[in-house]
């Protein structure tokens, strides 16, 4: 087996958000592949694991056994044991002080430097009740496990931590001023996937902090992946505007065959919009699906709706038969269009219960096209007869938010991306590319060139030609500047021989052989698109191309390491009464649940969502602060509402669950319906923002707004 193939495998079972180590840097790290399986430590392990678990798991868990076990992981399968302190022996600057809610955070273990004496990864760990993911309900400070670690490590100037509630084990890197990184592994998949096993020790171990290189320390991987992270975003991105080209490509060539009667009241914008939306679309049922919010696992809905199982079984039928066999199916595109509608609607049934999202992003009337309907007709009452986009165009779709396709030397792995694991930011940041790119009609034969990943040029064969005619050095200046590639690579593809198999795709492609005669002289430089098909676009087809930039869009990518502080300075003097008068942090006090719920928070540049979803956090962190006040200054009161008063009974009276995780939901969502508002100048940054927030809170109204356009 490939070495990357290799660390391929065990990366797709430690899910990990932010930066982590990259497989380009794992492979040049490990070439070897992981330390060996050791036999008889696992042996030992696994009674451990089965021990602690029967305990933990019993009427009356053992604290002792709890820390018992977490110090023989830390100690014997990490190498730890003659480097960790606790108690006393912890340096008592080693803490961060939350002085507006009277918490201090202290190690529960400390890892030394055998050189240095000093603390070189710090350890807390929780009860195996409490994720590490959740606020912790017996705390007024209501941040997670994980995020407590971040704050620790930043007041101590101290990069890496672990925590764990004995079965999640999560390492935290928080380099300072960046973004910080999570990686997690679990305890029980050590016994089921031992190279889980071998991964967390080969990675954390004592070893890669203290017995190599400096160059080759844990921290060091970790900063040379750090480029490699936005390579990966970029990728995804990549990937998905790749998709986006393939089905509007499909949606154009199903409207030429029927004499262009399809889409002929459809604008080019709109039906580059729509691609998008069905983009967007398919992540939220990524992400669904994935959270257990909608019926994965349910035999009926595995079988006709969810999208993770439909993308196996295409997979399944091209591997058997080729990819081939599934451009003459199309029953993939009416199965993803049942799917939305359901997810709109809801599904009454005796086998399939399903609650209706409603919300824009899935609206079946917004693009009635989509459906072979026409505009102004009514899913209700209108017969659909769906475009027919094939099968073979689904799968791309699908793989293409699935399947991350990375390329290490000269060979690229494909790794299942998981959504669980991708931060709101991340899926926001791969669809901001999107927002530089437009659908356009081809007034006369348009090549798409090969070149780099940020510069796929389309140009009108005619000026080709035009240039052509200057002599070989302007045409091999011209298309140098425009696509990015190197004057002898460019040279190399001019004069290359194409195969009889891409000719024979080249003539499907011009339609006419006058006009494959003009192509064939720049066959070599044109790029073929993810079926396999070169880019020759015919007059009157609609593609897509580079439109209008970015920055000038009013979008651009903002890292959570920055939404975090500026919206954390920036509420603060909102939700406490105290920053503004310059009182000290202890004596700040959190305003009431009714006061936070009256904030109006706009950004007016929202972009892909970024600041909106922080605030979100930012918010629904203090609401549950102040929801939990309410109780203890007024004993007795067992319910209360939204705005923080005690319930007085009354029918129809809204009143907060009293789950602590539906809680923290209920407190995101209500932060999103009252609080947040965001305009933008792009109508299609916005759609991503109210994904990102939906995303979030899994609520179907954010208030979100399209600004006027400045021509209106």
């Amino acid at each position: 087996m490939a070495i990357t193939r290799h660390h391929n495998d065990w990366l797709s079972l430690v899910p990990n958000s932010g930066p982590f180590l990259s497989l380009p840097v794992l492979s040049s790290a490990f070439p070897q592949g992981l330390y060996a399986h050791d036999a008889d430590h696992a042996r030992r392990l696994r009674m451990a694991f089965d021990e602690w678990d029967d305990n933990q798991l019993s009427n009356r868990p053992d604290p002792g056994i709890h820390r018992a076990w977490i110090k023989f992981v830390l100690g014997e399968t990490l190498g730890y044991d003659e480097l960790l302190a606790e108690g006393q022996a912890i340096p008592t600057t080693l803490k961060s002080e939350v002085a507006e809610y009277g918490e201090t955070l202290r190690p529960d273990w400390i890892v030394n430097d055998p050189a240095t004496k000093k603390a070189r990864l710090i350890v807390q760990f929780f009860p195996r009740s409490q994720s590490l993911t959740k606020p912790l309900a017996s705390s007024r400070w209501k941040t997670s496990p994980d995020t407590r670690m971040m704050q620790l490590l930043h007041d101590t100037g101290i990069r890496l931590g672990i925590i764990t509630n004995g079965d999640h084990w999560m390492l935290v890197n928080a380099p300072k001023n960046e973004t910080t990184g999570y990686a997690s592994w679990y305890a029980n998949l050590w016994i089921e996937e031992p190279v889980t096993q071998r991964a967390f020790r080969t990675v954390l171990g004592a070893d890669r902090l203290f017995s190599v290189p400096e160059k080759e320390t844990l921290e060091a991987l970790l900063d040379k992946s750090a480029a490699d992270q936005q390579e990966v975003t970029d990728q995804l991105g990549y990937q998905v505007r790749k998709a986006v080209e393939v089905l509007i490509q499909s949606l154009d060539k199903a409207d030429q065959e029927h004499g262009r009667k399809l889409l002929a009241d459809v604008h080019e914008k709109i039906l580059y919009e729509s691609a998008l939306t069905v983009m967007m679309r398919l992540v939220f049922l990524f992400c669904a699906e994935e959270r257990e919010l909608l019926l994965l696992g349910d035999e009926l809905y595995d079988k006709n709706y969810a999208v993770s199982t439909l993308r196996e079984q295409l997979r399944v039928t091209a591997d058997q038969f080729g990819e081939e066999i599934l451009g003459l199916r199309y029953d993939a595109w009416t199965r993803l269009l049942t799917t939305f509608r359901a997810v709109y609607a809801g599904a009454k049934h005796d086998r399939l219960k399903l609650p209706a999202y409603g919300g824009s992003l899935f609206n079946p009337d917004r693009f009635p096209f989509l459906e072979g309907r026409k505009l102004g007709t009514s899913w209700k009452t209108t017969e659909a007869t769906p475009l027919p986009v094939s099968n073979r165009t689904v799968l791309h779709l699908l793989e293409a938010l699935q399947v991350l396709r990375t390329k290490v030397g000269n060979t690229t792995e494909a790794r299942k991306i998981s959504f669980r694991a991708l931060d709101i930011e991340q899926i926001g940041h791969v669809y901001e590319g999107l927002l530089d790119h437009t659908a356009k009609r081809a007034t006369e034969p348009v090549l798409g060139l090969a070149g780099t990943r940020a510069k796929e040029p389309e140009i009108a064969l005619a000026e080709l030609e035009k240039i052509t005619a200057k002599g070989e050095k302007e045409l091999l200046k011209f298309l140098k500047l425009e696509s990015g590639r190197s004057e002898s690579a460019i040279k190399k593809g001019l004069n290359s021989e194409i195969e009889d198999q891409l000719a024979s795709r080249f003539r499907t492609a011009c339609q006419d052989s006058d006009l494959w005669k003009r192509v064939k002289p720049f066959a070599g430089v044109v790029r073929v698109d993810t079926v396999g098909y070169p880019v020759v676009i015919t007059t009157g087809s609609v593609f897509v191309t580079a439109g209008t930039d970015r920055r000038s869009s009013g979008t651009h990518y903002t890292p959570k390491s920055l939404t975090e502080p500026i919206v954390q300075y920036t509420l603060e003097p909102l939700v406490y009464v105290g920053p503004a008068e310059g009182l000290p942090k202890e004596e700040w006090k959190l305003r009431s649940a009714k006061e936070l719920l009256s904030l109006k928070i706009c950004d007016m540049a929202c972009g892909s969502g970024a600041f909106l979803v922080q605030a979100c956090r930012y918010m629904a962190a203090r609401l549950l602060e102040a929801w939990d006040a309410v109780p203890r200054a007024n004993p007795g009161t067992v319910h209360i509402t939204p705005e923080g008063e005690a319930s007085t009974g009354k029918p129809g009276e809204m009143l907060i669950p009293d789950d602590p995780d539906e809680r923290q939901t209920y407190a995101l969502r209500i932060v999103a319906q009252r609080c947040l508002y965001g305009v933008d100048i792009n109508p299609l940054a916005v759609e991503m923002a109210k994904l990102s927030l939906w995303l979030l809170t899994l609520a179907k109204d954010c208030l979100l707004y399209t600004s006027p356009s400045p021509r209106d």
